[in-house]
Parts: structure tokens; C-alpha cells; sequence
């Protein structure tokens, strides 16, 4: 019961202790030096960092986002003062978390393009150590972490998106976060139980409701990054509205399976009740101190609207501060719902798991200088490593039919947090929605990759046959995820090409 329970980590004495971490160690190693390598490059604003490391500066200055002058960017990469070109407050539709880390890497290292990156590369290269200890928390595999590992750490979009300074990476680092620390949990509180199983019949004793376990320090981590995911951008919600019902699932089903008496009403008192105060609340309050800084100070956009708008009936009990607060989010929410302006690069979230119009960030042509040929490119292109994700769909399939077939556990997680993180953006029809938003997915492809790669490999007791078949299948894919990382790894970091050269890596012409 103990194993089925809580199954034992790749053995337990200090070597494999220390070996667990020492391959996802080395491996977020790599990530780091491909992401933090020439950071500055290109010594422009990309894409929409146009607004966030502006937006940033801005607080570090003055608490809260502020307008800029006429062609502030360029002004600022040429050297100027940015708090001389600040004008007034701005409206922002993005929590302010996300911000406030690009705002502590632009005081350590100055207003530029390594400066306002830094955060961004640093979360990047966690995740990647992230991933691979949560797949090993899954897999109870050394191998198949450190696999996940490098999947993430050669995939295009993540290393992008780890180089830019958009809140996106930041959303998903800390909503994959949260779902780790609530792995942890499912194994702390099944230690618990198990520690109080009689060990004669594998059950809890007569009439017993096991152990309360009403504080449970993981479940209030994992409110914490649920909270600073939502506090970076508002999509993180659906993580936490998906995850916190599956953990408490997972407390529901561990009860039953130690035979714990009454169990429903058992469940709800002990698990349910509790998971709701650790995560809920925990998030709420670490989304509402995001926003310190705008309710600090007096010059944040609508933040006097409370007192030119008296309130009424209950309302009137509420600070202005929060009714401004809470009028600023009406603006955000009706700017977000009712947005219709056309993009070029805008895209359907049908199209995301297939690559169906990846983001030109940046892009100069004909390149002046460094160009080792008469015609040169440099380009920034959000796109995920074709072989991956192409393997990654059809890996999501079957870890959904391996979940209901089977009914093993670990396939619904990368599922699930499909559904938290593509799904919601089918509805956007009309709204201009872009592929880079599926960085957010990008840890639970790899998850489902890497969990097929488990059952490509065969389980342990499979014939030496069977697993020499499996390993030389999972070795030719992981070769042809590298050769197709190094083959795009050019137009992911603006490195000059030739004209030739880069159109040979636009396999589609919706890629241009």
C-alpha cells in the first residue's frame, strides 16, 4: 500500500539524491548559457517589449506605468534618459508582477536590452530545471527527467520567449511552478496516510479518517504561484481553477484507497475545505499586493476615480482605493473582451499546436553589418521546434487515451494542463491572439512527450530486446529535435544569414 501510495524516488541514499538533481542541474546549465549568450542582441525594443520594459522603468521611478514621449525607443537605445521622456500615467491591461522583475534586473544593470532581459532569461532557465524535477517526481526516472529537461532547453518558442522581455515566460514559470509544488504535496500528504495505514491489512484502522492534514505548506506554495501567475497575466487563473480541483481529487482518491471512513464528508472537512483556504485566498492576496505600488501612490491611472464617483449601499463600505481599483480592472476586462483590431501576425489557437503562423519579433533586411555574405537577414522568429511539436500533438493524443484506457494518473497532468492553458483561447475568434500565448503550453507538450518516451523505453522488467528498440527510437527523436533546434537556432536569436539561407528555413509561406 506504501508504494502504491507514494512509489519510491530513483534509490535513497546521498549519491542518488545527489544525481537527481546533477542532470537537471547540468541540463538548465546548457538553457542558461543558450539563453543568456549575446542577450543584448538585438539592441532594440522586440515586438511588444515596446511596452513592458517601459512600463517597468516606469514603476522602478514612480509606482506605476507612465506614458512616453514620441520615439521613446529609439531615444532610450541611443543612450537618453528615460525618466526625462516619461509624460503621464499610462493604462496598462496586464498586472503589474511581470513588470516589477523586469524592473529589479533594469536597476541592477541599467535600461537596456540585457537589462530589461535578464529576469525573463533567468525564469526561462529555472523552468527548464523545473520541468525536469517535476517529470522526475512523475516518472520516479533520472533518465526521463533529465529528457525532459533538454526537450524544453532546445525548444524554439521557450528559448525566444526566454531572450524577450514580453510577461509571458513569466506567466507560465510561475503556473508551472505551482503545479510542481502541488506534485509535492500529493506525495507529502500520501506519505502521511501511509505512515498511518496498519500495516497487517494495508488499510487505516477500523472507523479511523486517517491523519487531518489541514496545513499543508506545498498547497500554500502552490497559492502563492498560482497568485503571481494570475499577477502577471490574468490567464493564469484557469491553472490554478484546474489544478486545485484535480489535487483535491487526488486527496479523494488516496482516502479511498486506505479505506478511510466516510470518506466523502471526511474529504471535504480534511482536503477540500483546506485546499480551498491555501489556494484561493493565498492567490488573491499575493494578486492584490501586486498592485501595491498603484495603490500607494496617487498618480496611477483611474487611481482617484473613487473620489469623483460617490459610492453607494454596500459599495460604501469599500475604500476608494479598492473602488478605484476595482473600476480600473472594468477598463482592463472591457479592453481585453471587446479588442477587434486587426494584426498580421495574429493567429486561431486551432492553429498553435501545429505551428500555423509563428511571430516575427524582429527582422532587418539587408543586414549593415557583421554579414558574412552581400545579402544578409537577421530575424527573431517566435517558433517552436517543428519536430517537437509536431511529435508533441500527437504525444498529447495519446497521453489522453493512455489516462482514460489505462487510468494512469500521470498522463492526465500534461492533459490537464492542456486544457487549462489552450482551450480557454478557442473562444477568440475574433480577437487578435498570437501563437507566442502557447508558451504557456509548451512545459505540458514536452511533459506528454517525455511520457511517451517513458513507454517507448518499455518498463523495467521489459525484455533487453524491447528496451534496445525503445532507447534507439527515443535517441533518433531527441537527435532530430537537436539537428532542428541547431538548423532554426539562427532565425531564434537574429544571428545574420543569407537571404537564401533564411528562406529555406520558411517551410510554410503563413511562416513569413
Amino acid at each position: 500500500m506504501r508504494d502504491r501510495l507514494v512509489p519510491p524516488m530513483p534509490g535513497a541514499d546521498a549519491r542518488a539524491r545527489l544525481l537527481g538533481w546533477l542532470i537537471p542541474g547540468l541540463i538548465a546549465a546548457v538553457a542558461g548559457f543558450l539563453r543568456f549568450y549575446k542577450l543584448g542582441q538585438p539592441n532594440a525594443f522586440v515586438f511588444d517589449e515596446t511596452y513592458y520594459p517601459k512600463d517597468a522603468f516606469a514603476m522602478l521611478h514612480h509606482g506605476v506605468p507612465f506614458n512616453y514621449a514620441k520615439h521613446a525607443d529609439t531615444k532610450i537605445i541611443n543612450g537618453a534618459d528615460p525618466v526625462s521622456l516619461m509624460t503621464s500615467p499610462s493604462f496598462v491591461v496586464h498586472p503589474p508582477l511581470g513588470k516589477w522583475f523586469m524592473a529589479a534586473t533594469e536597476w541592477l544593470f541599467g535600461m537596456t536590452p540585457f537589462g530589461w532581459r535578464f529576469s525573463v532569461a533567468l525564469m526561462g532557465t529555472i523552468s527548464v530545471l523545473m520541468l525536469a524535477r517535476i517529470v522526475r517526481r512523475l516518472t520516479r526516472s533520472d533518465l526521463l527527467a533529465g529528457l525532459a529537461g533538454l526537450l524544453l532547453t532546445l525548444d524554439g518558442l521557450h528559448m525566444v520567449m526566454s531572450r524577450t522581455a514580453l510577461l509571458d515566460l513569466p506567466m507560465m514559470f510561475w503556473m508551472l511552478a505551482g503545479v510542481g509544488a502541488l506534485l509535492i504535496d500529493r506525495d507529502w500528504a500520501r506519505q502521511r496516510l501511509a505512515d498511518a495505514v496498519d500495516p497487517a491489512t494495508g488499510r487505516l484502522p477500523t472507523g479511523s479518517t486517517g491523519p487531518p492534514m489541514l496545513l499543508r505548506p506545498w498547497r500554500i506554495a502552490a497559492g502563492l504561484a498560482f497568485g503571481a501567475s494570475m499577477a502577471t497575466k490574468w490567464n493564469g487563473v484557469y491553472v490554478l481553477a484546474v489544478f486545485a480541483v484535480v489535487s483535491v481529487v487526488w486527496d479523494y482518491s488516496a482516502r479511498h484507497m486506505v479505506r478511510a471512513r466516510n470518506t466523502g464528508w471526511t474529504w471535504f472537512r480534511y482536503d477540500a475545505l483546506p485546499a480551498f483556504c491555501s489556494t484561493v485566498p493565498v492567490a488573491l492576496a499575493v494578486y492584490l499586493a501586486s498592485w501595491s505600488g498603484w495603490l500607494a501612490t496617487g498618480d496611477g491611472y483611474d487611481r482617484q476615480w473613487a473620489d469623483t464617483h460617490p459610492a453607494h449601499g454596500l459599495a460604501s463600505l469599500m475604500p476608494n482605493a479598492l473602488r478605484s481599483l476595482l473600476q480600473y480592472h472594468r477598463e482592463i476586462w472591457g479592453f481585453n473582451v471587446h479588442l477587434t483590431a486587426d494584426h498580421p501576425y495574429k493567429s486561431s489557437a486551432w492553429s498553435w499546436l501545429i505551428i500555423g503562423r509563428p511571430v516575427a519579433f524582429y527582422s532587418e533586411y539587408p543586414v549593415k553589418k557583421n554579414c558574412p555574405t552581400k545579402d544578409c537577414v537577421t530575424e527573431v522568429l517566435g517558433i517552436g521546434t517543428p519536430v517537437l511539436w509536431w511529435a508533441g500533438t500527437i504525444a498529447l493524443v495519446v497521453a489522453l487515451v493512455v489516462w482514460i484506457a489505462v487510468r494512469d494518473w500521470r498522463f492526465g497532468v500534461p492533459v490537464l494542463g492542456l486544457l487549462a492553458t489552450w482551450v480557454p483561447w478557442l473562444p477568440f475568434g475574433q480577437r487578435p491572439i498570437f501563437y507566442f500565448y502557447a508558451i504557456a503550453i509548451d512545459p505540458f507538450l514536452v511533459m506528454a512527450v517525455t511520457l511517451v518516451c517513458g513507454l517507448l523505453l518499455g518498463p523495467p522488467g521489459a525484455s533487453r530486446r524491447r528496451r534496445s528498440a525503445g532507447a534507439w527510437t527515443v535517441g533518433c527523436f531527441t537527435l532530430a529535435v537537436l539537428l532542428n533546434f541547431a538548423y532554426f537556432y539562427p532565425i531564434l536569436v537574429a544571428d545574420p544569414i543569407s537571404h537564401a539561407a533564411w528562406g529555406l528555413r520558411m517551410w510554410f509561406d503563413r511562416w513569413i
